[in-house]
């Protein structure tokens, strides 16, 4: 292990990783067309106006905030003001960051382990199924994994010689990543905090206070932004989207804090614990309905958010997703410290630095698993993206370790063991899509079983055969994870809810979601799959019948995607009832039928008609257009590019505004139309009476009228 030479050819490797990454990520990234349109309408919103992009408004009318801090807004909105609006505009800057990142962890895993270990690492990373999803999307996840991952660099790099500067620029780090995704960034804050308390080398009472500092920037950087918000007159500031009390506190520690833990998330999709999640995610189905459950909806502790438990990360939903070398990373990660712990405890010696490495990706890890595994609230599959940077780094480190020792019988043996079992795992998981490259598993299973006796004989055979068994058993690693997010990055990915990857014999894995998108939309889609056959899904209810050829209105649940040029990307392609992934048909340039409200988690089809009158003399109001839920909001928004109100906030349910304040909103005429009619979100969500009443309000003193299957009142017209 050395940190200090540089072969020739690391700089060029390095490019063509970082090259290759970066590939990988841009390529094809328009398909999605603006991804989650959620986050979406917030990022336009804050290119107009600068106070939506200080609050992380979901609309430069600035009638309420995103349900999270807004840094993760700011790159996207800054995006968005210098280039326009657009698919690109919105999407290439998280892809930069999984660059990024992968230039993070290659510079950390190559200060101890050298490059050849970095590289892997790099590789191993950037062929996460998880990672080319959520790199690829919109999402506060690409920002969050990219500032943890330099949080662990931060502290690795104090670690050597004690250095006071690094440890503060960790816990400036942190702050921000408390600013993307909340109390989320201080899952890694007890291991990396406790390495650096133990491990680093100077004596303890300077450790403390170096601590007190990093401690301090972490406050203040995460902190400055909560103070300024908190202490904002209300009246004068959007309200807090997701909290129930229009406070970023009750916000941060309930809905999205302890509530994640157990369960106990007011106002969130289903109405808290062990709520029945189908009528909500139904586009179809209101919200207050009846509705069949099905597996993964109440099991196990975990609510309405599938089982909890030590198995739930290798389940049929999230295996997929992120497990492929999670037990490699697990074995190598003791195999790593049964190498490193001879090494003295404080000291800045390169054995002691690769044992606080193998401590700090280390304890990432497990900190992170246990939480994902056990937590009751909402969790999605796409949030193991955060394991993703500490399982490569251990594969990385691990393997570089164990290849050092390769000619003692306990590291070749090591070496053997972990290849066999990444290759029967990889065989597992590529085994739940039965048609989904059916040679593949068996090549994997075949190769890394070769590999494996190879390995295990090193020392006592040729030199040239270890290395060739090596090449043969990293390939038969990566292969799986590799042909994943192939399909990952040729697959369009829109709505709240998205996976990476094909579909999956009984795929609700780690909890509901909705069709992916390209998938064929609700028709039947292989044994297992949504929306046909045994257990299917339809509308995102499970049990429910199959969907019509064509599925609903746009091919896709709760209707098509706003496109980046105002038409439609419709995700429903040509999967139809195989179980692959479908291209999407392209965009549409409206004026069909089929419009009107979308479900909760995706958006609604926007005609060019409607599109029209929503900016007809749009400048004379604060708002073009009231609509219940976020999503559907935002579709009318980015279609327009007018301020779109999104009543009860993402889940419908959020008391923003009441009626009261809404009456007040028309009678000022501020408000030019009411979005309503259709189904999903009508009757406010959990606890949304505040949404009901100003859906009854509306439909009682205004006219509607179906524009291309939408329902618009004229608020400026009261019918008397």
């Amino acid at each position: 292990m050395t940190t200090t030479h540089r072969p020739r050819w690391e700089r060029p490797a390095l490019a063509a990783l970082l090259l290759a990454t970066a590939v990988l990520l841009l390529w094809n990234l328009s398909a999605s067309g603006y991804a989650n349109s959620f986050y979406s309408a917030a990022a336009q919103a804050g290119g107009e106006s600068w106070k939506a992009f200080f609050f992380g408004s979901s609309d430069a009318g600035n009638s309420i905030t995103v349900d999270k801090p807004p840094a993760a807004l700011w790159p996207m909105a800054l995006s968005v003001r210098l280039f326009g609006l657009g698919a690109w505009q919105i999407l290439v800057p998280q892809a930069l960051m999984g660059v990024a990142t992968t230039a993070v962890l290659y510079a950390s895993v190559r200060r101890q382990f050298g490059p050849g270990a970095a590289l892997l690492s790099g590789t191993v990373f950037a062929l996460t199924p998880v990672a080319a999803l959520m790199f690829r999307f919109n999402n506060p996840d690409a920002l969050l994994t990219l500032l943890l991952t330099v949080s662990v660099y931060c502290v690795l790099r104090a670690m050597e010689g004690a250095r006071t500067k690094w440890l503060v620029w960790a816990g400036v780090t942190l702050g921000f990543a408390f600013l993307t995704k909340t109390l989320q960034a201080f899952l890694v804050l007890p291991p990396l905090a406790l390495l650096y308390a133990v491990c680093a080398p100077t004596r303890l009472r300077r450790r403390l206070g170096q601590l007190a500092l990093a401690g301090a920037a972490m406050v203040v950087s995460g902190g400055w932004w909560v103070a300024v918000v908190e202490l904002w007159p209300a009246s004068s500031r959007p309200y807090i989207g997701g909290s129930q009390t229009n406070s970023f506190l009750e916000l941060t520690f309930g809905y999205n804090g302890l509530g994640r833990l157990n369960g106990d998330e007011v106002g969130s999709v289903g109405g808290g614990r062990g709520a029945d999640l189908g009528p909500v995610l139904s586009a179809e189905v209101p919200y207050g309905t009846a509705a069949p459950t099905g597996p993964g909806f109440r099991g196990g502790g975990g609510g309405g958010w599938g089982e909890t438990g030590i198995d739930r990360l290798f389940s049929a939903g999230i295996g997929g997703q992120i497990s492929w070398l999670l037990p490699a990373a697990l074995v190598l990660l003791v195999a790593g410290l049964v190498v490193t712990w001879r090494a003295r405890r404080a000291s800045d010696s390169l054995e002691s630095m690769a044992r606080a490495a193998f401590l700090a990706w280390g304890g990432c890890l497990l900190v992170t698993c246990v939480v994902f595994s056990w937590m009751q609230g909402i969790f999605h599959e796409y949030y193991t993206v955060a394991l993703a940077p500490y399982v490569a780094a251990l594969v990385g480190m691990g393997a570089a370790v164990l290849w050092e020792e390769r000619h003692g019988f306990a590291a070749a043996a090591a070496l053997a063991g972990v290849t066999a079992l990444t290759a029967w795992w990889s065989y597992v998981l590529l085994s739940r899509s039965p048609d989904y490259l059916p040679g593949l598993r068996w090549a994997v299973l075949a190769g890394g079983l070769a590999a494996a006796a190879g390995l295990a004989a090193a020392g006592r055979v040729g030199p040239k055969v270890t290395p060739v068994a090596a090449v043969v058993a990293l390939g038969a690693a990566l292969a799986g994870p590799s042909a994943y997010s192939l399909t990952t990055v040729d697959t369009p990915h829109t709505g709240s809810i998205v996976t990476a990857g094909p579909s999956v014999a009984g795929g609700f894995g780690g909890g509901p979601r909705m069709f992916r998108a390209g998938e064929g939309g609700p028709q039947g889609q292989g044994p297992g799959g949504f929306g046909g056959g045994r257990g299917g899904m339809r509308g995102g209810v499970p049990g429910g019948t199959q969907g019509g050829p064509g599925g609903m209105p746009g091919g896709a649940p709760g209707g098509a995607q706003v496109g980046p040029d105002g038409g439609q990307t419709v995700p429903g392609g040509s999967g139809g009832a195989t179980g692959r992934p479908g291209r999407a048909t392209g965009p549409e340039t409206g004026g069909g039928t089929g419009g009107g409200m979308g479900g909760l988690l995706d958006g609604a089809r926007v005609s060019e008609k409607v599109k029209k009158m929503l900016r007809e003399d749009s400048g004379r109001y604060t708002w073009a257009a009231a609509a219940i839920g976020a999503q559907n909001a935002a579709s009318y928004q980015l279609a327009s590019e007018r301020p779109v109100m999104p009543i009860g906030g993402f889940n419908g349910s959020d008391p923003s505004p009441t009626l009261a304040k809404f009456q007040e909103y028309v009678k000022a005429g501020k408000i030019h139309y009411y979005v309503g009619g259709g189904s999903g979100m009508r009757g406010g969500g959990p606890g949304g009476s505040g949404s009901t009443a100003i859906s009854e309000w509306v439909e009682a003193h205004f006219k509607a009228v179906e524009v291309d299957g939408t329902t618009l009142y004229d608020l400026t017209a009261p019918t008397g």
